[in-house]
């Protein structure tokens, strides 16, 4: 790989934006309609598991960069090291989820989008966002994705607050809710929702940013830890916000909202009946930024994934330009991701597949911390960089917490299917 200037330039660390990124991709429309019915259902009960969500993911990203920084090796390679059974799960996942997805991500692109412009329907505004997503990041610059994804965050961060602070949430209601509490039967919530703060694969996509942006040596450590911490900062207050939105306008009024993206659609609705419909419409906005952000970190980090991938299969080295951002195979997985995907927005998704996409799914965090714990108490990173204990006991904590989420939903995916 490239080496790093010996001397990092007070420069290099004024601009954060890897941190951003993966945590913006991982906060989609789904994950926001969970915390708005999260907050609907518990008031501001269930606070605390947002402030803890946040805090595993902080614990996992840094450690995915702190492997990249340290090795100089992709996360790829380092999940190689461990044995051929990583590529067994991992190849199927990345295609399969990439396909699933791809669908998905246009959808929740095409809902505000069809709200605030009806002349077009849901799908064909959701296709033509997937489009304009493959072609910012055709071309693998990140300097022109980071500023698109910058953009977007701004956006929905300042509509999601301004929604919060709208409904003059109680303070004291806010501080009560950091005390850890399990609702009655929740505890699938709790987990659901802690683990929906920031991410999933997009998550292993961090140390491919760092990258891109030119940090990619230990001389970057720090500046990676500090842009992780403000990144699920940022994050952590944005679905804070969320819940206050659904504690305040939705559990007060006992206003239900739909499963899925469409719940969305029903707090602008709320949001245009209380406030006026120009609240309503800004709310649309927020709503496209998140959903707009997550395909766009999804359609280059997860490409970036791909192409990595294919090229260590191939026996190719790390810097070979089909193994980077631009290359034919991070192409090949842009096409993956929007083109195919269009045929199951008008056929809809075959059962095999949804099942597979959530077996593999549900699996990929317990993976993720699992291979972590094994990759930092090793030599393949050099002794200074390896775990501390309490890193090993969060890592642990958090590979408990994604195994027992990964339980409950891959029964309920079979359950569905049976």
């Amino acid at each position: 790989m490239t080496t790093a200037p010996e001397h990092v330039s007070a420069k290099r660390y004024s601009i954060i934006g890897p941190g951003i990124i993966v945590a913006a991709t991982g906060v989609g429309a789904i994950d926001l309609v969970a915390t708005l019915i999260a907050g609907s259902k518990y008031e501001y009960g269930l606070m605390w598991c947002v402030v803890v969500g946040c805090l595993m993911k902080i614990v996992l990203v840094e450690g995915a960069g702190r492997y990249s920084l340290a090795s100089g090796h992709t996360i790829l390679e380092g999940w190689s090291s461990l044995g051929r059974w990583t590529h067994v799960y991992f190849l199927p996942y990345i295609v399969i989820w990439g396909f699933v997805y791809g669908a998905a991500a246009m959808a929740g692109s095409g809902l505000p989008l069809h709200s605030l412009f009806p002349f077009l329907g849901v799908t064909w505004w959701g296709i033509l966002a997937g489009v304009v997503g493959a072609a910012l990041v055709w071309l693998g610059r990140y300097s022109v994705f980071e500023k698109v994804c910058a953009a977007l965050v701004g956006l929905m961060f300042v509509t999601m607050l301004g929604a919060a602070a709208m409904t003059l949430p109680n303070i004291v209601d806010i501080l009560a809710g950091i005390k850890p509490w399990i609702p009655g039967g929740g505890l699938v919530n709790v987990l659901a929702l802690a683990g929906g703060v920031g991410g999933t694969i997009t998550l292993a996509a961090y140390g491919y940013w760092l990258r891109e942006k030119g940090w990619y040596t230990p001389a970057y450590m720090k500046v990676m830890r500090i842009d992780n911490a403000v990144a699920y900062t940022i994050t952590g207050i944005f679905v804070l916000a969320t819940l206050i939105v659904g504690a305040e306008l939705l559990y007060s009024a006992q206003i239900a909202v739909e499963d899925g993206d469409r719940g969305l659609l029903d707090l602008s609705q709320v949001l245009a009946d209380r406030y006026g419909d120009w609240s309503g419409k800004v709310f649309l906005v927020g709503f496209f930024s998140a959903a707009m952000s997550s395909l766009l970190g999804v359609w280059n980090g997860v490409s970036l994934m791909f192409a990595d991938l294919v090229g260590h299969l191939r026996g190719l080295p790390e810097d070979d330009p089909d193994r980077l951002g631009g290359g034919r195979w991070y192409k090949a997985y842009v096409l993956w991701l929007t083109i195919p995907p269009m045929a199951m927005m008008f056929l809809g998704k075959p059962i095999w597949l949804i099942l597979a996409y959530g077996v593999l799914g549900a699996l990929f965090m317990p993976f993720l911390a699992v291979t972590l714990l094994w990759l930092l108490n090793t030599d393949r990173v050099p002794r200074e960089w390896r775990n501390s204990w309490y890193t090993n006991v969060a890592l642990v904590l958090c590979a408990g917490a994604f195994a027992a989420l990964a339980v409950n939903q891959v029964w309920g995916a079979v359950s569905g299917v049976l």
